[in-house]
C-alpha cells in the first residue's frame, strides 16, 4: 500500500468543475509504484518498436518498470516479448542487443530456449552428461511470454495480461487512421532519436494532448499552423489529441517532397492529427509521414522518450529524412522547459491539480480522467479482494 493514498475525486468533474491530478502522482514513489500497477502494466502500453528488430533472430533486451524484458523476432519472423530470464536461477539471458543465430543460451548453466521460447536443452540437469531429469518438463519450462500486440510499429504490451483485446479497446481509433495501417517505413538511424526529460512521464502527455500552448513554446510551427487552425480529439475513456488543418510538407532545394501514402482521403492534403493512445504512446500522422514517440518512466521524475520517424516507401531522400528529424527534433525539445518547468512545479504544496480550461483543455482532462479511472479500478479491484 502506498504512503500516499490519493483523492481523485476532483478530476472526474466535469472539465468546468475538474482539478487535475493531485501532486503526489508526479512526485510521490508510493502513488507511483500504484500508479504504475493500475495504468501501465494493467493496460496496454508501449515498448518499444517491431523497427528495432528488423531481422530474423533480432533481440533487444529493454528494461521497463524495473522488469528485465526481451524484444525478438522469432525464426517465422513473428515479434515476441517475453521475460529476459531464465527458468531455472532468474539469471538474465541477453545482456546486448544482438542477432540469435541458433538458440538463446543462459550464461550461468547453459539452459537454451529457442526463439519461440520453448526450452530446448538443459545440459547436464540429472547430474554430469544426464541432459535430462524426470522432474524437470521443458514443456513447462519455456520463456515466460508477454502479451503484446503490433500497430503502427509500436509493440504494445499488457504486462498484467487482463486488459480486453487491443484490437477491442482502440477499434475507435484504428477505424479513425486506417488509411495508415499498411507497410510503415523506419526513416533508419538518423530518424530516431531519445530525448531524457527531467518530469514525470505523464506531464509529457499532458502536453502533446493540446495546442493551447502553440503560439508561445512553438512559434516556429505556430507561424503557419496557428492556434485556430487546430481542432480537439476526444474520445472519452480511449484516446485524445489535437489535429491541424494546415500541415505543410517540407521540400528539398530542388522543390521534392516525400512521397505520400497511397489511397488518402483529400482531408488528408492539409490535415495531420497528433493523438495520445493511452496510456504512453504519442502518434502523429500525416500524407507524408508517420511518427511514434514512446514514453518511458524512470521513477516518478524521469521519463525517455523513445522518437520514431516512418515514411510511405522504403527509398525516401536521405535529405530530407535527414531535415524532417532535425525538424522534429527541434520541435519537441521546445517542449523539454515546459514538462520540465510543471515537474518542478509539482512541489509546491499549495498546487491543487490546476484547472482546466474548458475551450481549450479538453483532450489533456480526458487523459487525467482517464488516469483517474483506472486508479478507481484498481483501488476497487484491491478493497475487494481484502474483503
Amino acid at each position: 500500500m502506498p504512503d500516499t493514498i490519493t483523492d481523485v475525486s476532483a478530476v472526474r468533474r466535469p472539465i468546468s468543475q475538474a482539478n487535475g491530478l493531485p501532486n503526489a502522482h508526479y512526485i510521490d514513489q508510493g502513488v507511483h509504484a500504484e500508479e504504475r500497477q493500475a495504468v501501465l502494466v494493467d493496460n496496454w502500453a508501449g515498448l518499444a518498436v517491431a523497427s528495432d528488430v528488423p531481422e530474423i533472430g533480432g533481440a533487444v533486451p529493454l528494461t521497463f518498470l524495473d522488469m528485465p524484458l526481451l524484444l525478438l523476432r522469432d525464426k517465422q519472423g513473428q515479434i515476441r516479448v517475453f521475460q529476459n530470464i531464465c527458468r531455472h536461477r532468474g539469471m538474465v539471458l541477453v545482456d546486448a542487443a544482438r542477432k540469435i543465430e541458433g538458440a538463446i543460451r543462459c550464461p550461468y548453466h547453459s539452459w537454451c530456449y529457442s526463439t519461440d521460447g520453448r526450452l530446448v536443452s538443459t545440459p547436464h540437469v540429472g547430474g554430469p552428461g544426464q541432459n535430462t531429469h524426470e522432474d524437470i518438463d521443458r514443456d513447462l519450462l519455456g520463456l515466460i511470454e508477454v502479451r503484446s500486440f503490433i500497430w503502427m510499429d509500436v509493440v504494445f504490451i499488457n504486462l498484467s495480461g487482463t486488459a480486453a483485446p487491443f484490437e477491442m479497446i482502440n477499434a475507435d481509433l484504428m477505424a479513425r487512421w486506417r488509411a495508415f495501417d499498411k507497410p510503415l517505413f523506419h526513416g533508419g538511424p538518423a530518424s530516431r532519436f531519445t530525448l531524457e526529460v527531467n518530469c514525470n512521464w505523464k506531464l509529457a502527455v499532458e502536453n502533446y494532448c493540446e495546442s493551447y500552448h502553440l503560439p508561445w513554446v512553438h512559434p516556429g510551427l505556430n507561424s503557419y499552423s496557428r492556434l485556430e487552425d487546430h481542432y480537439h480529439i476526444e474520445a472519452t475513456g480511449k484516446f485524445s489529441g489535437q489535429g491541424t488543418l494546415v500541415y505543410r510538407q517540407i521540400s528539398d532545394s530542388d522543390g521534392s517532397v516525400f512521397p505520400d501514402f497511397t489511397e488518402l482521403d483529400s482531408k488528408w492534403d492539409k490535415a495531420a492529427e497528433y493523438i495520445a493512445v493511452y496510456p504512453n504512446v504519442l502518434l502523429g500522422v500525416h500524407r507524408d509521414h508517420t511518427f511514434a514517440i514512446v514514453l518511458v518512466p524512470d521513477g516518478p521524475e524521469r521519463t525517455l522518450e523513445y522518437v520514431h520517424l516512418y515514411y510511405a516507401a522504403p527509398d525516401t531522400s536521405e535529405t530530407l529524412r535527414t531535415k524532417n528529424a532535425a525538424q522534429w527534433k527541434e520541435v519537441f525539445a521546445e517542449d523539454v522547459f515546459v514538462v520540465e518547468g510543471m515537474q518542478r512545479g509539482r512541489h509546491a504544496a499549495g498546487f491543487d491539480g490546476g484547472r482546466f480550461s474548458p475551450a481549450m483543455d479538453g483532450p489533456t482532462h480526458l487523459f487525467h480522467d482517464w488516469v483517474a479511472t483506472q486508479m478507481e479500478r484498481h483501488r476497487g479491484l484491491k478493497a475487494h479482494a481484502a474483503e
